[in-house]
């Protein structure tokens, strides 16, 4: 048996998102946890009252790494090109974490206070990168949603196999992306 690690929350949120991106979210227990952290159950209470709000630490945890992963992608950047990059990072984020992107998008818990300042981050980050088009707030939040949805439908379908012909999926995230952009310009250009 390995020996016993220094257990906090930042601790069992890292070994929890090892879990479900190697092994699902549903992998994601209390036994399983305590297993791969040599510790016995009840130890785990110390930290979190139970699996609920584990897994509204795991998505604020998984947000918090997303948003991280967003602003570095935009550092630099505005209007097109920082649209393209943060998509990119979006969709890379979801490839390389799909357990953690599901614990955000399955999150028991969105009232709790943590998780909507974390969600609210990532919105004003975005909403940010909109300002340099000169829009108005409201075809801003528009787009905001429309991104989120087309970047969240893209990635999920690609976790799902739902991209089984033989052409580059990449090639398709960047006209799709593309296409988006295109809309945007048009709202500005419409007013």
């Amino acid at each position: 048996m390995s020996p016993r690690v220094n257990l906090d929350l930042s601790t069992i949120l890292k070994i929890a998102a090892d879990i479900a991106n190697t092994e699902g979210i549903d992998a994601v227990t209390m036994i399983e946890l305590s297993k791969r952290l040599n510790v016995k159950s009840p130890s785990l209470y110390n930290h979190v009252s139970g699996m609920s709000e584990l897994k509204v630490n795991l998505a604020i945890y998984g947000m918090e790494q997303l948003y991280e992963l967003l602003v570095r992608a935009t550092i630099g950047k505005s209007k097109d090109e920082a649209i393209r990059s943060l998509s990119a990072a979006y969709v890379s984020f979801v490839r390389q974490y799909p357990g953690l992107y599901n614990a955000i998008i399955f999150a028991p818990n969105t009232e709790n206070d943590k998780f909507k300042i974390a969600a609210d981050k990532i919105v004003d980050l975005l909403l940010l990168v909109l300002n340099s088009y000169n829009l108005e707030k409201e075809d801003q939040i528009h787009i905001v949603r429309g991104l989120r949805s087309m970047l969240h439908g893209f990635a999920s379908l690609e976790q799902t196999g739902g991209f089984a012909m033989p052409f580059d999926v990449d090639e398709s995230l960047t006209i799709m992306v593309d296409i988006f952009i295109t809309g945007i310009h048009s709202i500005k250009n419409r007013k």
